[in-house]
C-alpha cells in the first residue's frame, strides 16, 4: 500500500474515533459532571487529525514544487 493511501486511511479512522469521543463527551455531560478523562478524550485524535490533515493539505503543493 502507498504511504499516502495509508495516511488517508489513518485520517478516516481518526475522524471516526474523534466523532465517537465527542458524542460520548456530550452524552456524559447530559448525565452530569463527567470525569476529566472523558472531557479530554477527544484531544489526542484531534491532534493526530491536525497532523494528518496538514500533511494531506500540503501534499499537492509539495508535488507541484518537486516537478519544477
Amino acid at each position: 500500500m502507498n504511504w499516502n493511501k495509508q495516511i488517508r486511511q489513518v485520517h478516516r479512522w481518526l475522524s471516526i474515533i474523534f466523532t465517537v469521543t465527542v458524542i460520548a463527551n456530550f452524552a456524559t455531560m447530559a448525565l452530569g459532571e463527567p470525569p476529566a478523562w472523558v472531557v479530554y478524550s477527544p484531544l489526542p485524535p484531534l491532534f493526530l487529525l491536525l497532523f494528518t490533515g496538514l500533511y494531506m493539505f500540503a501534499l499537492p503543493y509539495a508535488k507541484k514544487g518537486a516537478h519544477r
